[in-house]
């Protein structure tokens, strides 16, 4: 084969070598190959240097370093830094400067058998090792960061191993950071990591400055994580403009179908459908069908405290009162479900497709400390959608989340005298992507935008009487499923402007 048709099959970066150096020059001379770095070429002729070298940055860093061990920072954080740079082991070699990148290698102790083989002739790091090696302090030099995380950072990596693993896991790292120790020449660092490890299991004494291992340290975890997600929702909800809707005086009759359908549409984003007829001969007749008593009494149940103008006057002012609320409120609606633990936080982690929700242990603090935040709100609908969120996205119970959630944020609004949010059948999708938006991706502006424009909505309908208001939502729009209206093009309608 010729050397140009082995430069065919090239990939699409790679570092060149004596075998083929002339025939690179030739192949660059000749239009069919470009210089990206010292050493580095690519087929490629129109893509941006940086986006080469990230697509195929493994494979290059194996080209300039084989068989060197991926270390340091880059072993705990499984990306190059926020600089680009990738830190190394390696027998030899300096710092090459790539567009977008920078290898860093140093001299070190090679591959242990523990050490993983990676991708081509890479190894990693173990994560003891990792731990471990990162323990030892550096600076950063030449305008790049440090080679080694900082303490705080090691000790948060620490409580997020906790938090997703076990103790049992990290008390196995633990176990194999002690045998390392000594092969590494690192017993020191061995020493400290495993002080630091015990003081998060609540064992040892040592210095900790993360926040969330400082929590665990005094028995109070929490997820930082969320936390943080809920300080994004804080700081879009103070961005937003004042917004004020106050509710009218509809009289009993009023406030008793809007309590009817609010309870109604609730329990159907839960997959608990049931037609009007049946839903209202279950809240006001006391008819329970035999077939399905457990899905009557979610209804009767969240219809019991959503019409309850003194229950929903009911806020919480701190993390205690939050946990009275949710707990009652849940053993409320959930009656119907012993199997659930009505009133009970879940024992179990849970999940909704990709979301995986707060851990069990860290339910309580994590509740606590984002009620703290919401405190800080300033305005009815500003705490009634960050409460929601909160309430959702721990999950603190192992069912009936998404109602106690959706209680708990019209409290806030009926508690001031302001409008509620009702999200009816048409509006489930819109709803639960929001929600996927912000725990997923972190964009809390879909989730605002969608439950402003179902408080629009809620406070245009006119909630007169059962039958009239049946016939009102029907034209909205409301009761359609929510695949239906995707395939039709059919939406949630302002009263009074609605299409059939």
């Amino acid at each position: 084969m010729s050397v140009a048709k082995s430069l065919d099959r090239m990939p699409e970066a790679f570092v060149s070598d004596k075998s083929i150096t002339r025939a690179v020059s030739r192949a660059v001379k000749a239009g069919m190959l470009r210089k990206l770095a010292s050493r580095l070429y690519s087929r490629n002729m129109a893509d941006p240097p940086e986006t080469i070298v990230a697509r195929n940055l493994w494979s290059i860093v194996a080209g300039y370093f084989p068989g060197a061990l991926i270390a340091d920072r880059t072993a705990l954080e499984n990306v190059p830094a926020s600089d680009g740079s990738v830190c190394l082991i390696a027998a030899r070699g300096r710092d090459i400067r790539l567009p977008g990148h920078t290898l860093r290698p140093r001299r070190g102790v090679a591959p242990l058998p523990a050490d993983l083989p990676f991708l081509g002739e890479l190894f990693l790091c173990s994560t003891a090792r990792a731990f471990l090696e990162n323990m030892r302090p550096s600076r950063a030099r030449g305008g790049l960061v440090a080679r080694t995380l900082r303490r705080a950072e090691i000790e948060e990596r620490l409580d997020n191993l906790i938090r997703r693993s076990g103790e049992d896991a990290v008390s196995r790292l633990r176990d194999e950071i002690r045998a390392l120790g000594p092969t590494l020449d690192l017993d020191e660092d061995a020493a400290a990591l495993d002080a630091l490890i015990g003081a998060l299991l609540g064992t040892r004494e040592a210095e900790l400055s993360a926040p969330s291992a400082i929590a665990r340290h005094q028995g109070r975890p929490f997820d930082p994580d969320r936390l943080a997600l809920f300080q994004v929702l804080h700081a879009a909800l103070r961005d937003q403009p004042p917004l004020s809707r106050i509710a009218p005086d509809r009289g009993s009759e009023g406030r008793a179908t809007l309590a009817f359908f609010e309870a109604y549409f609730s329990n159907f984003i839960e997959g608990t459908e049931f037609a009007v007829d049946e839903a209202a001969d279950i809240v006001f007749r006391g008819v329970v069908p035999n077939e399905r008593p457990a899905d009557a009494h979610d209804i009767l149940g969240t219809w019991r405290i959503v019409s309850d103008a003194g229950e929903m006057s009911r806020t919480p002012t701190d993390a205690k009162a939050l946990e009275a609320l949710l707990t009652a409120r849940h053993a409320s609606v959930m009656e119907g479900r012993p199997d659930t633990r009505p009133g009970a936080f879940k024992r179990a982690a849970n999940q909704a497709g990709l979301t995986v929700f707060v851990a069990p242990d860290l339910v309580p603090v994590t509740l606590a400390q984002g009620l703290r935040v919401c405190r800080s709100l300033e305005t009815p609908f500003q705490r009634a959608v960050f409460m929601m969120f909160l309430i959702a996205e721990v999950h603190p119970f192992a069912d009936g989340n998404g109602r106690v959630a959706r209680i708990m944020m019209n409290a806030e609004l009926a508690a001031a005298g302001e409008e509620r949010i009702i999200v009816p059948t048409v509006y489930r999708a819109n709803y639960l992507s929001a929600l996927k938006a912000l725990s997923q991706t972190g964009r809390p502006e879909p989730l605002i935008r969608m439950l402003d424009y179902a408080q629009r909505w809620t406070a245009a309908v006119d909630w007169r009487s059962l039958e009239e208001t049946r016939w009102e939502l029907a034209d909205c729009n409301a009761f359609v499923d929510p695949d239906v209206a995707e395939t039709e093009g059919r939406r949630l309608r302002m009263p009074g402007s609605a299409l059939a």
